[in-house]
């Protein structure tokens, strides 16, 4: 449905689609008249309009592609295949209680109008249906992270943008630069990665005017602007494909590197708890307390951040390196 569409379609039309979908499943040939007394005594609605049941039918058939037709000789409405459903109409208990887990685990996304847009169709399609907030949802929580604060004014031009796949213009502030650069960005796509917001895309103007992929922090952006110049997205424009196979996040490196780490004690386990890439493989060494890691990325400053971050790993690596300089006379 078109986004000026789905304003239409409200709860209590719903309500009366799920109504008239099973009276025309069930064989019955349901006209119009037969459809207002049944929806007023099924849900005890004093009155319900012929115009509006017609709007329904119209609905069924224009949006949801229902194969509705009419039946003159028995007056009523059939479907000319009886296999067909209306999925807004098989949603279980079971899909109610994972449509309300996923918006648990989107939470750190709230404040954001992706996450508002998100929930309400999330809280439409659960409570349209009847189904109360079940307990076992207490029992799925997201724990607290960092968030960042991104400008409502930041979300629509680029959601407008990769909507309509139109160039992007704004000005952009680096992490490590405090000038401020103009960017003129085709978006390819945004990316989360725990509470921070990025933008993927070919910055045109990059490399002064040669242009190349970049990414792009939301809110280091401002005085976005959508233009009207079009724009065809490559072939394959997900990011993933971009980092060498490594899943270190919301970072790429032109080169592909093949790594080779050794990791000790308590970070033996930590390191197999987790696909860090696409071709890891590990090796064990029981007699020196040690697994090996052997993958390929191109995300080499997220991996080195990766390694830092196990305490264990890094004070044997830093012993290693002081045992070469001293066998190398460099220390004492």
């Amino acid at each position: 449905m078109k986004e000026a569409d789905n304003k239409l379609i409200t709860k209590k039309m719903i309500e009366r689609l799920i109504i008239i979908h099973n009276a025309i499943k069930s064989g019955m040939y349901p006209n119009n008249k037969q459809l207002q007394k049944l929806y007023c005594e099924q849900t005890g609605y004093a009155k319900v309009g012929e115009a509006t049941i017609s709007r329904d039918i119209d609905t069924l058939r224009t949006y949801f592609r229902a194969p509705l037709e009419y039946d003159r000789a028995r007056n009523g409405f059939y479907y000319l295949d009886d296999k067909w459903e209306f999925a807004l109409n098989q949603i279980s208990v079971d899909d109610a209680f994972y449509l309300s887990s996923a918006k648990t685990l989107l939470a750190n996304f709230k404040g954001t109008p992706m996450y508002d847009q998100i929930a309400k169709v999330i809280d439409f399609l659960t409570e349209t249906q009847g189904h109360g907030k079940s307990q076992l949802l207490d029992r799925i929580a997201v724990p607290p992270l960092p968030k960042v604060s991104v400008r409502p004014e930041i979300w629509k031009p680029i959601m407008n943008a990769l909507r309509d796949n139109t160039l992007l213009k704004f000005d952009y502030n680096g992490r490590w630069n405090v000038s401020t650069t103009h960017r003129l960005v085709r978006p390819y796509q945004l990316l989360f990665e725990d509470g921070m917001y990025c933008l993927f895309g070919y910055d045109e103007l990059a490399d002064k005017g040669k242009g190349g992929e970049r990414l792009f922090c939301l809110p280091r952006m401002k005085r976005l602007e959508n233009t009207d110049k079009t724009f065809e997205p490559p072939q394959n424009f997900d990011f993933a494909s971009r980092c060498g196979g490594g899943r270190f996040g919301a970072f790429k490196d032109e080169k592909k590197v093949r790594y080779e780490i050794d990791f000790y004690d308590d970070a033996r386990q930590y390191i197999k708890d987790c696909v860090w890439a696409d071709d890891q493989k590990f090796i064990d060494s029981e007699e020196e307390n040690m697994t090996t890691i052997k993958f390929s990325s191109s995300q080499s400053d997220k991996v080195l951040e990766w390694v830092l971050a196990q305490a264990d790993f890094v004070e044997r690596w830093k012993n290693e390196i002081r045992a070469m300089m001293r066998n190398a006379g460099i220390s004492k």
